[in-house]
């Protein structure tokens, strides 16, 4: 098992990591990764149902990490997993209000939070990636912009500024 920390300074990060371990699936997942390396057709069997949701929240968490696995000669390689941190250590302060949108963010169905996403991911995709200019263009404060950000299956916060997120999510 890996002995690394995962140290949480900012509030919004909690939203995946609250989205992984409110779902006994993902949970599930990540508990299966705790000691080993699995590929996703492992993992699939081992658990009895197709895991890609959760491989992908995983990743976007930064909770797994990856490498090649070589099969035998004449197959193709695929892909393993296993979990990137063992604890978590959080220092960050926020306010009751802010820490009630990340926690309304994370849990709501998708649907409901829709039309946040899709209104920040279109900004993004015109180019509006600075956080100070996303505050004034949506009214919103940055916590909860990097919240929403974190919700987003096609954005990634990189300090202040969100970028689309690379398409080679699996």
């Amino acid at each position: 098992m890996s002995k690394r920390t995962r140290i949480i300074n900012d509030p919004s990060e909690l939203v995946p990591l609250l989205q992984v371990f409110g779902s006994k699936k993902h949970k599930k997942v990540f508990d299966a990764l705790l000691n080993m390396w699995m590929t996703k057709d492992d993992l699939d069997q081992s658990l009895g149902t197709d895991v890609t949701t959760s491989i992908n929240i995983l990743k976007k968490s930064g909770l797994i990490e990856s490498q090649w696995h070589m099969p035998e000669p004449g197959k193709n390689p695929d892909k393993e997993y296993r979990t990137s941190y063992s604890k978590v250590q959080t220092n960050f302060q926020c306010s009751f209000e802010d820490m009630s949108d990340i926690i309304m963010l994370t849990f709501l169905p998708y649907e409901e939070v829709k039309d946040s996403i899709e209104e920040l991911e279109y900004l993004v995709e015109q180019g509006n990636n600075s956080m100070s200019s996303l505050t004034r263009a949506l009214n919103k404060s940055p916590l909860y912009i990097r919240a929403v950000a974190r919700r987003s299956d096609k954005l990634s916060v990189m300090g202040q500024r969100l970028k689309l997120a690379d398409e080679e999510m699996e």
